[in-house]
């Protein structure tokens, strides 16, 4: 698929990972829908990027919320046949900690959010993606989550978090070979240490020392690195079903 003729649902879209793959397939002739549940930043991308653009408040973890985007994405750009899954949270809590137990209302919430959303938004949009007509690879789409090195190298106080995230890895293969009958991909990114929002509100030498952690380039990533590996996998019709971990070689301790 050529990233020109892209019309991308994005999750997560208006902030980090998700901001950046917007831009970069607005900058490069594409069409976004920006899904997330901050309505001030979201609106104010759209706008900053014109027609080529559209924000649809959306909490991904709700059937409702991500069926309605969905058909308001198809009516305003006619179809859609890109989904790339930014939107995700994270809790750092102990299974056991001089402040008790983990609590277990957090840790559903990271998997509803993380695990559950990114399926949600999975099964909908490839409804709607597999009547789109296939390009000259047999293609009708493709779709991309965000999984994280947390995954395979999960650190003490992370088990919600790399629970999640491990579950969009192994999910990853299976939906891949179950939608290859409609000539959809999918493909799952795994970040490192990327200076996204949630690494905004540490200071300047708590990033740097993060940053040095990563073997090389010893510095955080950066998400218009990740939105350049999301229009490579778009670009690539062998990409499929895979995961690639984006980490400048970075394997995490335990703590």
């Amino acid at each position: 698929m050529n990233v020109n003729n892209t019309i991308a649902v994005v999750t997560g879209g208006a902030s980090g990972l998700g901001e950046a793959v917007v831009r970069n397939i607005v900058k490069q002739g594409g069409k976004c829908v920006i899904l997330d549940l901050s309505v001030e930043r979201g609106n104010d991308l759209a706008r900053e990027l014109g027609e080529q653009a559209l924000f649809v408040e959306t909490n991904v973890a709700d059937e409702v919320s991500v069926k309605a985007a969905i058909d308001q994405a198809v009516h305003h750009f006619g179809s859609i046949n890109t989904v790339i899954n930014c939107a995700g949270i994270g809790v750092a809590e102990k299974v056991i900690s001089k402040r008790g137990i983990h609590n277990l209302d957090s840790f559903s919430k990271v998997i509803n959010i993380n695990l559950v959303g990114t399926f949600n938004v999975i099964r909908l949009a490839s409804e709607e993606m597999r009547n789109n007509e296939t390009n000259e690879h047999g293609e009708r789409g493709v779709i991309i989550n965000t999984a994280s090195v947390a995954a395979f190298d999960g650190q003490i106080g992370q088990a919600a978090y790399s629970a999640s995230k491990g579950g969009v890895v192994g999910m990853t293969l299976p939906i891949a070979r179950e939608l290859s009958v409609y000539g959809i991909r999918v493909m799952t990114i795994a970040p490192g240490l990327f200076d996204t929002p949630m690494f905004s509100s540490l200071p300047e030498e708590a990033r740097k020392a993060l940053g040095a952690m990563t073997p090389f380039p010893s510095r955080l990533g950066q998400p218009h690195e990740y939105a350049q590996l999301a229009q490579s996998i778009i670009e690539n019709p062998m990409l499929n079903g895979e995961v690639i971990r984006l980490d400048g070689a970075i394997r995490m301790q335990p703590k």
